[in-house]
């Protein structure tokens, strides 16, 4: 009797001893799927990279692609913090961070010790222009009164955008002086960390007028709180009655662009499935409706092409602002 008793005790001891399968909700990477990624957004809720990270995340997670997927943000200097921050985690392949060509230019502007060059490419998502607004009690009701207003005395008409010196909502206001034939030091910019913070002031009439992504202000526009004056893109944009600048007089076309970069170090297993969890959302029914509904193109490039282009980005962006005298 002894004898059994001590057996049976000896198998459960073993059974219990097996390790366990991993489970869907495993923070283990499964297969292709990466379990337990967190997204840094470089700038405040409500920004770009905000925006971008959090519809990414919720597509991936409709589409089956992955689950447990946490956004924070870590704001600070035009997203150079974000990025020391990527770049001091070396080696973790459980991290990203939403990206784009602010921080391209606010490595210049913020003399950043580390730069893109330091992190691992992964894709490339999408681009899409900016535009021009004003609060709807602006008395800017039209693009060629703003452009006069602001030729004849560009100090008392400051233009704000969500991004440092050196970012998209910076280089197409700065673009736009210098084809309109100001001196683009000149130009009063205000600087807001993320969309949300210069929504506020281009409704309160802080600032004359405001230049950001299409995406951030979808909302406000259809309700009539904002007026598109105009949009940096070649061609006019579906669902906006605004003309591009080149229509009134500047000639000027500006497209932003962002993407999803790793920290360095990771490992060729967890770069590629870095690299085949976004190359899937991109073809995922969820992505195209986010695409859709925020007027944004598809510029997707995976990997090793995405380091290309940043490579040529990076020299792009220096000479512009080395051009404009910004730098």
């Amino acid at each position: 009797m002894m004898k059994t008793l001590l057996a049976v005790l000896g198998a459960i001891a073993a059974v219990l001893l097996i390790p366990p399968l991993l489970s869907s909700g495993s923070d283990d990477d499964v297969g292709d799927q990466v379990r337990g990624l967190r997204v840094l957004v470089p700038n405040a809720p409500g920004g770009g990279y905000d925006i971008t990270a959090r519809h990414a995340a919720k597509a991936i997670e409709e589409a089956d692609l992955s689950r447990r997927i946490e956004v924070f943000n870590l704001p600070g200097a035009g997203g150079t913090v974000g990025l020391g921050r990527i770049v001091n985690e070396r080696g973790n392949g459980k991290l990203v961070m939403s990206m784009g060509l602010g921080v391209v230019g606010a490595v210049y502007t913020n003399k950043s010790p580390s730069s893109l060059a330091d992190t691992t490419p992964i894709a490339r998502l999408i681009e899409e222009p900016d535009i021009v607004v004003v609060g709807k009690d602006s008395p800017y009701k039209d693009i060629r009164q703003l452009l006069a207003a602001w030729k004849a005395n560009p100090g008392q008409v400051p233009v704000g955008g969500g991004s440092r010196a050196g970012g998209p909502d910076h280089l197409a206001p700065m673009l736009m002086a210098k084809a309109a034939g100001m001196d683009p030091r000149q130009v009063n910019y205000v600087p807001f960390d993320g969309g949300g913070e210069l929504l506020a002031s281009v409704l309160g009439g802080k600032i004359a007028f405001g230049v950001s992504g299409i995406g951030e202000y979808r909302d406000q526009i259809q309700s009539g709180d904002l007026r598109v004056l105009a949009v940096t893109s070649k061609d006019r944009l579906a669902g906006v009655d605004a003309p591009t600048l080149r229509e009134s007089g500047v000639d000027v076309e500006f497209t932003n662009w962002r993407g999803i970069v790793a920290p360095p170090g990771i490992s060729t297993g967890e770069r590629t499935r870095l690299v085949n969890l976004f190359t899937k959302l991109v073809a995922s029914p969820q992505w195209q409706d986010v695409l859709k509904r925020n007027g944004w193109t598809s510029a997707f490039q995976p990997g090793e092409e995405f380091g290309e282009f940043l490579a040529a980005e990076n020299d792009r962006v220096a000479a512009t602002l080395k051009e404009l005298g910004l730098v």
